[in-house]
């Protein structure tokens, strides 16, 4: 008599259905009004990192994590003029280049990552700094964030950087709410009108760093106030 063969359990070829996102508290329309405001007040926003070229540009960003731009603007100043290419800054070497990001936080971790993603540079992209993301996060100190950053700044593609600031502005305004800085992304790219979208990470930025902060956001010399839906509006202390 001929053995049966064992069962086998039929694998389902449905895909796990996406979570959805938050939605948004503010319409399109309503979107487009705020960034039609910040793109009246500053047209051409850029990036407060200094950088020389697409490569100097990624080591900035990788060392702004858990850091200030400012802080990092002094630390670079004098290294960008000595290292501005893989190579070159693979000839200081690790050691040396703590000395002069000492003053960053993590700056132990971060001087490995440079050099690390320095050394990838040379060796897989002919010291090439990639212009897509999968490429950029395979090096070592890049993740989502700072590919986003010089995918925008460095190649003009419309992407979204989630950091602390636009997190913030994302949720407390209603444009954009999210339990993650993903969420947050995802909600803002499909919110933001694409007339705005090339410029719209640094509106974002810049508000969140210099009206919307965390502690005491300054709603009373805010330009977007009537639209935003933050509950506990601030008022100028007298």
């Amino acid at each position: 008599m001929a053995k049966r063969k064992p069962h086998k359990k039929k694998l389902s070829k449905k895909k796990p259905p996406k979570k959805k996102l938050p939605r948004p508290k503010l319409t399109r329309a309503k979107i487009a009004e705020m960034f039609a405001i910040w793109q009246r007040m500053n047209p051409n926003p850029e990036t407060e990192l200094n950088y020389h070229n697409p490569y100097t540009l990624v080591v900035a960003v990788a060392l702004s994590a858990q850091a200030t731009d400012v802080g990092v603007n002094k630390a670079t100043k004098a290294l960008f003029e000595i290292a501005d290419t893989p190579k070159k800054m693979l000839a200081i070497g690790e050691d040396r280049l703590r000395g002069y990001i000492k003053t960053i936080g993590l700056y132990k971790t971060k001087a490995k990552n440079v050099i690390g993603l320095s050394q990838r540079l040379v060796d897989e992209f002919d010291s090439q700094v990639p212009d897509n993301r999968a490429d950029l996060e395979s090096l070592p100190g890049v993740g989502r964030k700072t590919a986003n950053v010089v995918l925008n700044v460095a190649y003009g593609q419309p992407t979204m950087a989630v950091d602390t600031h636009i997190f913030r502005v994302g949720n407390r305004t209603g444009m954009a709410p999210g339990k993650t800085p993903l969420e947050v992304e995802l909600n803002l790219l499909k919110a933001i009108p694409p007339e705005y979208a090339l410029h719209a990470h640094h509106w974002l930025i810049l508000h969140g760093r210099y009206t919307c902060k965390a502690r005491m956001p300054m709603c009373y010399n805010c330009a977007v106030s009537h639209i935003c839906k933050f509950k506990d509006k601030t008022k100028p202390v007298d």
